[in-house]
């Protein structure tokens, strides 16, 4: 299912309580430099044949201080303005100014509220979009397996994405200042292949990495919605709250959404 709007919401989140939505990406083209197995908004393959039309940042300001001032005038309040849509954020093309114009809107409408990246984290390996990041109240970085194997049947990632290699070093050099977002699972891929990262082995290691990042804190939780890939199991809160608390041994803050 893909985003309709450039501006959504706000709409109520499990973890970000009223998130008003910013989605930089076509409306009806998913761009993104993985294809994970669980991505509510399906696989590439499906939008292929739609024509790319990016949004302006004129446009994109326009939109969201008009939305902003709706809902200033309404009395409406708003926890978080969130980059998330049809892919991956920080592959917009100016995605770095687009960073500039929500920061200055937020300020200027709802200075309580946060600033909230959800991404793949493939691109930090661009200064630009890594120093773009540390604007951001709430950089929040996904790192879905301890191993290449595990992430590659996960993430599927593409031409777009940097090595495992990679993505590790550009964690461990975003170190306390980012979030870290995992979807606990487990399953099989369309290819009878077993898909998980809640296996002794690579958990364990998972949690080597992760303590290695020595992020904000951690976020688990679960699968919510309907999946490309049939057959995976969603866990239930207390096998959440069994891994999270791995990490809380380990000093590491943990956070989980059932």
């Amino acid at each position: 299912m893909l985003f309709e709007q450039t501006i959504v919401g706000p709409i109520r989140s499990r973890r970000l309580g009223r998130s008003l939505g910013v989605n930089l990406l076509p409306l009806k083209h998913k761009i993104c430099s993985y294809d994970c197995i669980y991505c509510e908004c399906g696989w590439n393959k499906e939008s292929e044949d739609e024509i790319i039309e990016y949004v302006t940042p004129k446009q994109v300001r326009e939109m969201l201080e008009a939305r902003l001032q709706q809902l200033k005038k309404e009395g409406e309040e708003i926890d978080s303005i969130t980059f998330a849509g049809n892919g991956e954020p920080t592959l917009y093309p100016q995605f770095p100014e687009i960073v500039d114009i929500v920061v200055e809107m937020r300020d200027k409408y709802f200075p309580k509220a946060v600033t909230t990246l959800l991404t793949n984290a493939t691109q930090l390996t661009r200064p630009e979009i890594f120093d773009a990041l540390h604007k951001l109240d709430n950089p929040t970085l996904k790192l879905d397996a301890g191993n290449e194997l595990m992430r590659n049947r996960i993430n599927l990632p593409n031409e777009k994405a940097c090595s495992y290699d990679e993505l590790l070093d550009s964690l461990r050099r975003f170190g306390s200042n980012c979030i870290i977002q995992t979807l606990l699972f487990d399953g099989i891929n369309d290819e009878g292949e077993i898909v998980t990262n809640i296996d002794p082995e690579g958990f364990a290691k998972y949690v080597e990495i992760v303590k290695e990042i020595r992020p904000k804190f951690v976020q688990f939780y679960a699968l919510d919605r309907a999946t490309p890939a049939k057959h995976l199991r969603k866990l239930a809160t207390e096998e959440l709250e069994k891994y999270a608390e791995i990490l809380r041994k380990e000093g590491i803050e943990t956070k989980i959404y059932g």
